[in-house]
């Protein structure tokens, strides 16, 4: 199965350099589908002209971003550029209303492999 995503320009552009193979996402109802084997579509935003597929090659669950990161480093996560701390304010960004979002759904690790 394939499923589209969006992503910023700066993790797009992580993924494709080979740094970020960990994609981080809440575990609701659309990642749920998501399965081992299955290819994931990623987009450029704003525009969405631009795109590159990868593998789903494992899927990682926890309670909460944080836990998550304390079983893995920046590098992998985002780029080693960032530390932990950005990353989080990301995803507060992106995810509002984090803490019951994640308590809802729980957070996902999605390994990745480009395609």
């Amino acid at each position: 199965m394939t499923h589209e995503m969006k992503l910023q320009p700066t993790y797009y552009n992580f993924i494709l350099n080979g740094t970020k193979r960990i994609e981080i996402r809440l575990f609701d109802e659309k990642r749920q589908q998501i399965k081992i084997g299955d290819t994931i579509k990623f987009l450029k935003v704003p525009d969405f002209n631009e795109s590159f597929s990868v593998k789903v090659v494992g899927l990682l669950r926890y309670n909460t971003f944080e836990d998550m990161f304390k079983d893995f480093d920046i590098s992998i996560l985002s780029d080693k550029s960032m530390t932990k701390e950005e990353l989080i304010d990301v995803l507060e960004h992106f995810y509002t209303k984090q803490e019951q979002e994640q308590e809802q759904y729980g957070v996902l690790g999605i390994r990745i492999e480009l395609l």
